[in-house]
């Protein structure tokens, strides 16, 4: 049976940009680092789930599809200063049809990313 819930597989023709984009752009840490910048996983906690990204010029991809991220911030008005500030392309937060305040963009590879306040 399922015991636990490992990490999200991401590749990328860019590994090493996309790894530096959740890294240094969006505050995600480094949890364990390739000098490669294959099988780089990011994340908040080393027993918790992680984002694992590959170098897709040696593996191939590692999904047939974007991926969507849902992470969440103590001020999204600020956070959103803060990326603006490190040259990420980014729309000014709105609030949802559900209520909630919510601030989307998009990572170098297109996958969705969806920060809210919380």
């Amino acid at each position: 049976m399922i015991v636990k819930y490992k990490c999200v597989n991401i590749s990328s023709v860019k590994s090493k940009a996309l790894v530096e984009f959740y890294n240094e752009r969006l505050g995600i840490p480094i949890l364990e680092h390739d000098e490669n910048y294959d099988g780089v996983s990011l994340g908040f906690f080393k027993d918790a789930p992680v984002i694992v990204i590959w170098d897709e010029n040696k593996w191939g991809k590692s999904s047939e599809g974007k991926v969507n991220f849902v992470f969440t911030c103590d001020d999204l008005d600020k956070t959103y200063v803060e990326l603006k500030e490190k040259g990420v392309r980014i729309e000014p937060p709105t609030i949802a049809v559900w209520g909630g305040k919510e601030l989307p963009l998009f990572d170098l590879d297109g996958n969705k990313i969806l920060l809210l306040e919380g």
